[in-house]
């Protein structure tokens, strides 16, 4: 039997949202898996990826094979480096704490890099935000301060 790790369309028309699936080749798309390890929320900004990471190591380990998109969601998340790194273990050429040390490296600059880029959307959203309404930075800074002070006068 082969088997696949593939998305699940769940949802409503316009507003996708996907279930991380391990199912049968010949199951239709949307009908009968093995198991579901994961969710992807393309609507988020940045989309949202929540997957049980050992659970699908141990499907890649049992000869699942990953669609395109499941495939560049393993590789975000670190699922391919952690399979490549314990080839590594099992040849010999390095250590299960080596290559826990190192995998645990990549998750942290990942999410990290992550952080930073959601962060650097949201303050272009909001400079846009402010363009649009003809305000500039330095002027809702003062607004704030303003009105932060207003506040601390009140309660006073």
């Amino acid at each position: 039997m082969a088997v696949k790790l593939r998305l699940q369309r769940k949802g409503r028309r316009k507003n996708p949202f996907y279930h991380i699936v391990v199912a049968d080749a010949r199951a239709p798309r949307d009908g009968r898996y093995i198991e579901r390890i994961g969710s992807y929320n393309p609507m988020t900004s940045p989309a949202t990826i929540e997957m049980d990471r050992d659970k699908a190591l141990e499907w890649l380990h049992k000869g699942a094979k990953p669609t395109n998109t499941v495939k560049a969601m393993l590789k975000m998340q670190g699922v391919l480096y952690k399979k490549h790194l314990m080839k590594g273990v099992a040849k010999g050429a390095m250590s299960q704490e080596e290559a826990d040390a190192k995998y645990l490296e990549f998750i942290s600059n990942k999410e990290e890099r992550i952080r930073r880029r959601f962060e650097a959307e949201r303050k272009a959203q909001l400079e846009h935000n402010l363009k649009i309404a003809g305000l500039d930075s330095d002027t809702l800074s003062a607004v704030a301060a303003a009105s932060k002070a207003a506040t601390a006068e009140e309660e006073e």
